[in-house]
């Protein structure tokens, strides 16, 4: 490929033009092919050997493919690798190239094959079932910045499912938190993009292209039937829609109407409350350890998914809690029902994706046979609900989603083979009786083949040859083979054979009869094909017809996958109904943190449960005691037993109470966030900073050890300002844990605050955690013990305990760190002495006739103000 490039290569050059920074998967034959840069990363990537294929600017081109065959395992490691990939395929056959060259006079010998770019493949575009986790969503979202917040679209196009919802700039992290997208695209000129967003042209963001695109969709005159959607809502669905169709290049995938979601429906968390309770994902990265790990009991991947929204989005209205609650209660009362029904659910394929792909024009065979089975399961499930005695309003209302496929399954079920293949090109997927031409050519073309067969027997017969074999290839098609010694035999002018190939041990004929044959059988062979093609388009047509209906089943399914799991889990685990109320409470009896549980339970050891009571003369608990003692864990686990309640679950305690919570603040346990330039404390203070500015009245808030990460004094300092803005400010739900035994004097002065501490005892020298909560203030942090218990060498101990003894001394002689705070007026006292100082400033200043001053009177005037403002100051 010295000097000017081939066609070949100036093609492959002006496809990856186009591809950008996606790496071009180029078809040639059977492989894709990478070259260059694309070719050194896919074989970092995927870890396969890197090769060079002639040259190009005078140096070797490196090159590497995959077979096509087995692409979607390779694209799966990309895409997991953080790459983007355009596939080119060939738009034409090596015939219809010759035939073009022809049309347009050039060398029928140097024409190539037409290649174009059909589609680009990344994270948030995925339909295949092979590269998309079964149990978790694959979320796309668009993001449209306006002047008064950000518009989000959201879609996962493997199902269709698609959600607008707007914000406020600064609730944008707690958003996508939630939402947990594989891919974001974002206007090229915004700057609150994330690093890893996509950038894509501002002109797609425009609202009224959202909505027109929207309405041409959905083929509706106006959006109002499907809901209120804002300018930056559309403004983000143009985004979104304006991507998809640029990764399809003109194809969209399959997008179901847009669901509006408010603001308030649902229990607000930000980021650092997720990562904290490590709702979908442990702190360590991956599912186990997470709560949904200890959850999921679902029978299928799309219950799991849906398992997987309710957990990350828990409701806000208590209607709506109530009618899952009664859900799974039916289940959890009837455990026949609960086994029947998961075995039902078991069997039922993943119609949702099904749907995606075969809406998308990325369908086979096996994606219909899904679709025929999965909506016959789903009549079956439908039909053991209506059965069932006092079925609640949600299980009525998604049963009746389950059924009206009648006439779709049963041609399904005539048209297609039990088990359809992946591929429609081979044919074989129609069933036998559905279409009387297409048996008749099936007919032909096996009795054709039974006539070589016995044309077969009758040559080796006639040439007295037994080794003699009628074989095909891709390239010849039908032909003779025997070994080169009897090759002559058939070489003989009057034999009846042509002479086609010579090998190194065989030799090839033709012959007029199996030329016949043969051709018969191809005939035969294509018009099979072709009928069965068509066939196929005609079900996909009639699937796609009725595509909303197939979602709001596949989603009925879902969520009665999810009742179902959730009171199998609660028997498992003896877990209890909540009672839930508008008040702010929260009362729990023999409360239990279901991971930690889970984790003990495995080992042999058993959980020690605790109690829980907050209300409104009682909302703040501090709680002191020794590491490890379990603070930290009985903090989590009152937060994920609200968490739990609000998406519907029964929760691990022997009875619990739970006033709605608006929104979960968790500020348990930080580190060191290098990417950002923050360290614990700076990432502890961030956190605590959106509590104090967000919670309100009906939150929840759970906080570890604030200021632990500062010097000892700036550290008390800062949690006894925060311990008393919770209770005069904020004046909402809060476990407040702390070392600092002095924060127990706020209980002399906050009427709403109790003292509680984590049991511990010393016993022949050695500290034994009781993990018990006991009222009252704790009386020592057993640190020393605690460090002991660690494995610290016994002269370390031995030093730090002489230490220690000093210390106490000196505090015994001083008064100690908290000498003098119980001096100190409340929190809402210096606010209002603050603000009275700064209104007898105002009140000054506003007293002054400006206008009757002299220049000698004025400056006298701000010398005053000036004064009077440092004496403020001090």
């Amino acid at each position: 490929m010295s000097g000017k490039p081939t066609p070949m290569m100036q093609q492959y050059l002006a496809l990856k033009r186009e591809a950008g920074d996606a790496l071009l998967f180029y078809r040639m034959g059977d492989f894709f092919e990478l070259f260059f840069d694309d070719a050194k990363t896919a074989a970092g990537v995927l870890d396969i050997a890197l090769t060079t294929r002639g040259e190009h600017g005078g140096e070797p081109v490196p090159m590497c493919g995959v077979p096509v065959h087995s692409a979607e395992g390779y694209l799966a490691r990309l895409i997991k690798g953080g790459c983007r990939v355009a596939i080119a395929e060939q738009t034409e056959t090596p015939e219809q190239a010759k035939e073009r060259a022809r049309r347009e006079g050039t060398p029928v010998s140097k024409s190539l094959v037409a290649r174009d770019i059909v589609r680009f493949v990344t994270a948030g575009t995925l339909t295949e079932e092979a590269l998309l986790e079964p149990r978790r969503a694959n979320l796309l979202v668009a993001l449209a910045p306006m002047r008064d917040g950000v518009g989000l679209a959201s879609c996962d196009i493997s199902t269709g499912r698609m959600e607008l919802e707007d914000c406020t700039a600064d609730a944008l992290d707690a958003a996508l938190a939630r939402l947990g997208a594989s891919e974001i695209v974002a206007p090229e000129d915004w700057e609150g993009g994330a690093a890893e967003t996509i950038a894509r042209p501002r002109a797609d963001f425009r609202s009224e292209d959202g909505e027109a695109r929207l309405r041409a969709i959905h083929e509706v005159a106006t959006l109002d039937g499907l809901g209120s959607f804002s300018r930056p809502m559309l403004a983000a669905a143009a985004g979104l829609i304006a991507y998809l169709d640029h990764a399809g290049r003109g194809t969209l995938p399959f997008l179901l109407p847009p669901v509006a979601r408010g603001s308030g429906a649902h229990l607000a968390m930000d980021a650092a409350t997720r990562a904290s309770l490590e709702i979908l994902e442990a702190q360590g990265g991956g599912r186990a350890g997470s709560l949904i790990a200890c959850v999921d009991r679902c029978a299928t991947g799309a219950g799991a998914r849906q398992l997987a929204e309710d957990l990350s989005a828990p409701l806000a209205d208590r209607m709506a809690i109530e009618a899952r609650l009664a859900s799974v209660q039916h289940f959890h009362a009837d455990p026949l029902l609960r086994a029947d029904l998961r075995a039902l659910l078991r069997q039922a394929p993943d119609i949702g994706r099904a749907l995606g792909r075969v809406v998308a024009g990325r369908g086979s065979p096996r994606d219909l046979g899904q679709i025929r089975d999965g909506l016959t399961e789903a009549q079956r499930v439908r039909e053991m609900l209506s059965a069932s005695a006092d079925l609640p309003a949600l299980l009525r209302d998604t049963g009746a989603a389950l059924g009206g496929h009648g006439a779709l399954v049963d041609h399904l079920a005539r048209a297609l083979v039990p088990s359809p293949p992946t591929e429609r090109g081979q044919g074989n997927f129609i069933a036998a009786g559905y279409d009387h031409a297409l048996d008749a050519l099936r007919e032909t073309s096996g009795n054709a083949r039974k006539a070589i067969a016995a044309l077969e027997a009758r040559y080796r017969e006639d040439t007295g040859t037994p080794s003699l074999k009628i074989k095909h290839n891709k390239v010849l098609g039908y032909f003779i083979e025997v070994p080169a010694k009897h090759g002559d035999k058939l070489m003989a002018p009057d034999s009846g054979f042509t002479h086609r190939q010579t090998m190194a041990g065989a030799v090839r004929f033709n012959s007029l009869g199996l030329h016949e044959e043969a051709t018969r059988i191809a005939e035969a062979g294509a018009h099979a094909l072709a009928a069965e093609e068509a066939h196929f388009e005609q079900l996909v047509g009639e699937v796609v017809a009725t595509r909303e209906a197939i979602a709001a089943t596949a989603a009925a399914l879902a969520r009665i996958d999810v009742c179902a799991a959730l009171a199998e889990r609660a028997v498992e685990g003896d877990w209890a109904r909540p009672e839930m109320r508008e008040e702010a409470c929260l009362e729990i009896t023999g409360g239990r943190h279901p991971v930690v549980e889970q984790a003990l339970a495995k080992a042999g050891e058993r959980f020690v449960a605790n109690d829980c009571r907050l209300g409104s003369d009682d909302r703040l608990w501090l709680i002191g005691g020794p590491n490890m003692g379990g603070k930290s864990t009985f903090l989590r686990q009152n937060a994920l037993i609200m968490l739990l309640a609000q998406a519907g679950s029964f929760v691990p305690a022997t009875s619990a109470t739970i006033g709605l919570a608006d929104r979960l603040f968790s500020r348990v346990g930080a580190s060191d966030n290098l990417a950002r330039g923050r360290s614990t404390f700076m990432v502890e203070m961030v956190e605590t900073a959106a509590i104090l500015s967000q919670a309100t009245e009906r939150s929840f808030v759970i906080l570890d050890e604030v200021g632990r990460g500062t010097s000892t004094y700036d550290g008390m300092a800062l949690a006894w300002a925060v311990v008393e803005a919770v209770h005069e400010q904020l004046a909402c739900r809060c476990l407040f844990a702390t070392h600092y035994h002095e924060l127990s004097r706020l209980a002399e002065t906050c009427d709403k605050l109790s003292l509680h501490h984590v049991r511990a005892r010393e016993w022949k020298g050695d500290l034994v955690l009781l993990h018990e909560l006991a009222r009252g203030a704790a009386d020592r942090s057993y640190g020393l013990s605690v460090a002991k218990l660690a494995g610290v060498p016994g002269p370390v101990i031995k030093r730090a305990k002489a230490v220690l003894d000093r210390l106490e001394k000196g505090r015994e002689q001083t008064g100690g760190l908290g000498a003098g705070l119980g001096e100190l007026p409340l929190f809402a006292a210096t606010l209002q002495a603050e603000e009275e100082e700064g209104d007898a400033l105002r009140e000054a200043i506003e007293a002054i006739d400006v206008d009757a001053l002299s220049p000698r009177e004025a400056l006298d005037t701000l010398y005053a103000l000036q004064a009077k403002a440092r004496a403020t100051d001090t």
